[in-house]
């Protein structure tokens, strides 16, 4: 399958933030991001492992997980199908995990995620104490984490926030050790 790629980029890496030994995790708020490309750029379609791998340069990557709750099928089937597909490509990386909450339909008709912030914040937490990582890249731009966050960062961690030029987050670029923004010059195109 052929995909055209943004060419988007983060328009400095966070590789000089880290030492050459850090072991760095990512963890990705995937609708966040989802979104956050879609406001800023216009699409979605992206290289993961590259824009992930580019992040922290030639360190030490020990996994990048994916949280999302997959659309209704019965209510979107397009979209449901063409999630479905990213989500299998994505599983079948190596050092990609993906982990799914649910979508809810309040009784005002608004559809809301559940599960997937909360078990983001947990797993940057219990990786943190269980001393998985050296540094953490969040990408989202949702301040509740900021609260998981600066635990993490009272057992010694580096957090680091993946921006977007349309979607920052005030809070997130206070609390964070460093803020990288998403650019759309970076001189190559990710998918090449």
């Amino acid at each position: 399958m052929i995909f055209n790629y943004l060419p988007v980029f983060v328009q400095t890496t966070a590789g000089s933030f880290f030492n050459s030994k850090s072991r760095v995790m990512v963890f990705i708020d995937g609708s966040n991001f989802y979104h956050s490309l879609k406001l800023s750029f216009g699409s979605a379609k992206i290289d993961f492992p590259k824009f992930c791998q580019s992040i922290c340069e030639d360190k030490n990557l020990i996994g990048v997980n994916y949280y999302t709750s997959p659309v209704n099928q019965l209510d979107q089937p397009v979209q449901y199908k063409a999630q479905q597909t990213f989500l299998e490509s994505i599983r079948k990386l190596n050092k990609f995990n993906v982990f799914l909450g649910r979508l809810e339909k309040r009784p005002n008709g608004v559809v809301v995620e559940k599960g997937v912030d909360v078990k983001l914040a947990v797993d940057l937490l219990a990786s943190a104490f269980r001393n998985d990582y050296d540094a953490a890249i969040i990408v989202s731009n949702d301040s509740d984490f900021v609260p998981a966050i600066c635990e993490a960062q009272k057992l010694g961690k580096k957090v680091i926030n993946i921006s977007f030029p349309n979607t920052k987050s005030f809070h997130l670029n206070k609390v964070c050790d460093k803020t990288l923004v998403v650019s759309s010059n970076f001189p190559f195109k990710l998918g090449d």
